[in-house]
């Protein structure tokens, strides 16, 4: 049997495994987790969608751990460490865990081509099982109808919203996409739709599958009180819960995340967690790394992993409500495949000045292409950099002591920045330790 010491060459191993990064299709995966013989879980929530899973996950989460009982929980992708996307009552789990559980999947594979994605979903419900976390919540990593989370069934779900990405294995169009996540559509389960803007596909698929869909807007709102950034009201079909206090996540689109995050509760029979001190405390503490993440206590580092126009549009509205105004400096590294003219034009209002990186990934988009991209879309000279440190380097020379600087476009990029972030303060401190507070 296949096994390395550490788990970076695990990891490292598992990318060779595969012909294809992505190869959608529950087959493969439904017959190692047969051979697996794992524990049927007593609530197994799927958190699919276009924008917002890692927070509503991480709210689904929060939640679930004020009541007994251990919660499982997986998410994708990660930021600096594997391990972030296997956590057990909100702690990462560690290297030895997680290699006990790719030894297991291995153990029963059989020779089968597993995706990277794939070993890694079935490794994380090993570690779950082992550990008799009995309450999962599981993020959908793309579409959802064969998506490897899609091989466990699903007690309930949350679709945040559908919006272009992807497309070269979703479909080209909204509809196409929204038919792909409605996969996660169980008879009879409840499958919280989190925006008002609903596609067709979405009310089809339910009404073909027999899902009980509740949608923003009309099964359950929210609002915020008046005169208050930092109170709000949300009403369910049954449940009214006044004057909760805000997420502790940043961002305008955190407040519908949570509606539907309260609304999932409600429709299965959770309303004993629906009460203003619990869902306010467990709001509290929440923290999502590259989701409109604030470095530093002055607030002058601001890392958002905006990979898509949906995305983008929602951090081009949070940089337009901040106060007050700042000059901007961006950061940005993309990937080839994404939809270049719809992630730079919300931001090009709020940007003063553009650096251009190349990615972390193999499938990124060369910096001195995007920097064109960018000239030509904002009228505004746009730098390109060799590597991300030197462009946060220059970037904290131009924006000044006044400035906020703004690192975005992905995963790949903002990871990498918020490792080097890290590391600078560190040697910050070693430095001259009796500076820092």
């Amino acid at each position: 049997m296949r096994t390395f010491d550490s788990l970076a060459d695990w990891l490292a191993w598992l990318e060779t495994l595969s012909p294809r990064e992505i190869d959608l299709g529950l087959e493969r995966v439904l017959a190692v987790l047969e051979r697996l013989a794992l524990r049927k879980p007593a609530l197994v929530i799927h958190v699919a969608g276009t924008n917002g899973k890692g927070s509503c996950s991480a709210m689904c989460e929060a939640l679930l751990r004020q009541a007994p009982g251990l919660v499982g929980c997986y998410t994708s992708p990660h930021l600096l460490r594997y391990n972030e996307r296997i956590r057990v009552d909100g702690d990462a789990v560690e290297d030895d865990e997680i290699i006990a559980a790719f030894e297991a999947v291995e153990l029963v594979r059989q020779g089968l081509p597993l995706t990277y994605f794939e070993y890694g979903t079935l490794a994380a419900l090993v570690v779950f099982d082992r550990r008799q976390a009995d309450r999962l919540v599981l993020e959908i990593g793309m579409g959802g109808r064969l998506d490897a989370v899609n091989a466990v069934e699903p007690d309930a779900g949350i679709i945040t919203n559908v919006a272009r990405d992807h497309c070269e294995w979703l479909g080209s169009d909204v509809e196409s996409i929204a038919r792909e996540k409605a996969g996660i559509m169980r008879r009879g389960k409840p499958v919280i739709y989190g925006s008002d803007i609903v596609p067709a596909a979405i009310t089809a698929c339910a009404s073909t599958s027999g899902a009980d869909l509740r949608i923003l807007g009309r099964d359950f709102s929210f609002t915020r009180n008046t005169g208050s950034e930092e109170r709000w009201t949300w009403r369910g079909r049954q449940v009214l819960l006044q004057d909760l206090a805000a997420p502790s996540l940043t961002g305008l689109f955190q407040l519908q995340n949570a509606a539907a995050v309260l609304a999932l509760l409600e429709s299965i029979g959770h309303t004993g967690l629906l009460t203003r001190e619990g869902v306010s405390n467990a709001m509290a503490g929440l923290s999502v790394p590259g989701r409109f993440q604030w470095l530093g206590a002055g607030r002058r580092w601001l890392l958002d992993v905006a990979h898509n126009p949906h995305a983008a549009a929602g951090l081009g509205a949070s940089l337009a409500a901040l106060r007050p105004r700042r000059p901007v400096t961006a950061i940005i590294g993309v990937l080839a495949d994404k939809e270049l003219p719809g992630i730079i034009s919300p931001l090009v209002p709020h940007v003063d000045r553009w650096i251009a990186v190349t990615a972390h990934s193999g499938r990124a988009l060369d910096a001195r292409v995007l920097a064109q991209s960018i000239a030509n879309a904002s009228n505004k000279p746009c730098l390109v950099m060799e590597s991300l440190p030197a462009a946060m380097q220059h970037a904290d020379h131009l924006a000044g002591e006044d400035g906020l600087i703004l690192v975005t476009g992905s995963f790949y990029t903002v990871g990498p920045a918020l490792e080097e972030w890290q590391r600078r303060e560190q040697t910050t401190y070693q430095a001259n330790p009796t500076s820092i507070a």
